[in-house]
């Protein structure tokens, strides 16, 4: 059964709050908020000319969502978009809810003129990172480093 794709909205919050409860539950540098992912979500909401919020329906019900956020790379002289928060349910995964996003999303940064789409998967999280090989993402020699000012 196939998904549809769209822009999520407010009336999607409770679901991908839902969504990010699951994704950060399995990813070893984050852990379930849904206040402060309820925020998050809501200011990435409010900025659709810096962000992208996608979720995948079937059936009328929230299954799965990503995000992008557009940088400016110097690298690339340009507009790039960070990928973050792709989910899919887990009693839904392996339905092509996934592919169907991040074809979407690639449609999205395509219509933008972004030039590169970058994204951060847990290190652990084998089913992920063989799923962005399939779908001919490409590891980088780069390592993610953070700090909290």
């Amino acid at each position: 059964m196939s998904c549809i794709v769209r822009t999520a909205n407010r009336g999607d919050l409770p679901a991908l709050c839902a969504l990010l409860g699951e994704l950060f539950s399995i990813e070893a540098d984050f852990r379930p908020e849904p206040a402060r992912q309820w925020v998050g979500l809501e200011r990435l909401l409010d900025r659709p000319q810096e962000a992208v919020v996608l979720v995948a329906e079937r059936q009328g019900e929230v299954i799965g969502m990503c995000t992008a956020q557009v940088l400016i790379s110097t690298a690339e002289g340009g507009e790039v978009a960070l990928v973050e928060d792709v989910v899919v349910r887990g009693d839904q995964r392996g339905g092509g809810s996934g592919s169907a996003l991040l074809a979407a999303l690639e449609a999205w940064c395509r219509q933008r003129g972004i030039r590169r789409m970058q994204l951060l998967a847990d290190r652990a999280n084998t089913p992920a990172l063989e799923f962005y090989r399939r779908k001919g993402w490409q590891p980088t020699q780069l390592m993610a480093w953070r700090r909290y000012p």
